[in-house]
């Protein structure tokens, strides 16, 4: 005959079984609230903004040149040229040219440092304060997300990209440029695709999509104003919009850095830093702008070098 089970323990002893273990709890984790970048940088290229307009006026010395001189008993040496020669409240156009603004014909014949020294001039009053507002209003909120250097060289390259294109479409080298806002154009591209490559982690994606095409298509309607230079603005856009696919890259949503994961967490499922998109367009962005800027800069050296050799008949 076969064996009785044997009688477990408590029930022999008139208790109940003790119920089973419950699983060891999951490590609970909580990644820190990303604390926003102190602002210097925006404020720091405002400031030199100012610095270098009062210097253009102090160079430009309008009275030393005409007896009709804007604000003369309040601004001396400072004050702005008659409104027939500037209605921008700001200097002549000889003393622009003489410290940096961009003219096709001077970046050709080797002054190419104009492609970047145009972005600190500015035309007048009136300009200068467009400008820094929209610098304010539009830098302050990037450079407190993604931090001075990536804000930095988005500002200068985009600035760089606007001036490019602005003499590229200057087919008679007469246009005299200046002025950041390519450089601000640049910002509102790179705000675009900040938006586009960062799309997970957005509420109310659509509004803000719209909200930000209707700004840019505002401040783009303001190029076709008489005396703005259109080219400029839309380089300087272009050139951020594919520098926000690169400088201005976010995690995914869900995503947690390994230094926030306690020992013993199930890493199995894990999200990766950066979605599979999100790769492609870093990359392909950052080619397209190698290439860009290569041929803009090429074909500007190439042209002077064609105009340059004098013209020989061959038999």
């Amino acid at each position: 005959m076969g064996k009785r089970p044997p009688i477990p323990p408590d029930i022999e002893n008139g208790r109940p079984p003790l119920p089973p273990l419950p699983p060891p709890a999951r490590p609970q984790f909580r990644p820190p609230i990303p604390v926003p970048w102190f602002a210097w940088l925006v404020p720091l290229i405002l400031t030199a903004n100012f610095i270098t307009f009062a210097f253009t006026m102090y160079v430009n010395d309008c009275p030393a040149r005409s007896d009709e001189c804007l604000l003369f008993d309040v601004l001396g040496r400072l004050s702005f040229q008659p409104i027939k020669e500037n209605m921008l409240l700001g200097p002549s156009i000889p003393t622009l040219r003489s410290l940096g603004a961009l003219e096709r014909k001077l970046v050709e014949e080797g002054e190419r440092w104009r492609l970047i020294s145009c972005i600190w001039l500015h035309g007048g009053l009136l300009h200068l304060m467009a400008n820094m507002i929209s610098l304010l209003c539009i830098g302050m909120r990037l450079e407190q997300e993604f931090g001075f250097f990536r804000i930095g060289a988005l500002y200068v390259l985009s600035g760089l990209g606007g001036s490019l294109m602005s003499c590229l479409t200057d087919a008679h080298g007469e246009r005299v440029s200046v002025g950041a806002s390519g450089a601000l154009f640049g910002l509102l591209g790179a705000m675009l695709s900040e938006l586009i490559t960062n799309w997970t982690i957005y509420e109310n994606k659509c509004t803000a999509l719209m909200t930000l095409i209707l700004i840019i298509a505002l401040n783009l309607s303001v190029g076709f104003l008489p005396r703005v230079d259109n080219s400029a603005h839309c380089g300087g856009f272009l050139a951020g919009f594919f520098l926000g696919f690169v400088l201005l890259l976010r995690p995914q949503y869900g995503y947690v850095s390994p230094k926030y994961i306690p020992a013993g967490y199930d890493m199995k499922h894990k999200k990766p830093k950066h979605k599979c998109y999100q790769h492609i367009f870093k990359y392909t962005s950052l080619t397209i702008l190698l290439v860009g800027f290569i041929m803009g800069y090429t074909k500007l050296l190439r042209e002077r070098t064609v105009q340059s050799v004098p013209v020989r008949e061959f038999n």
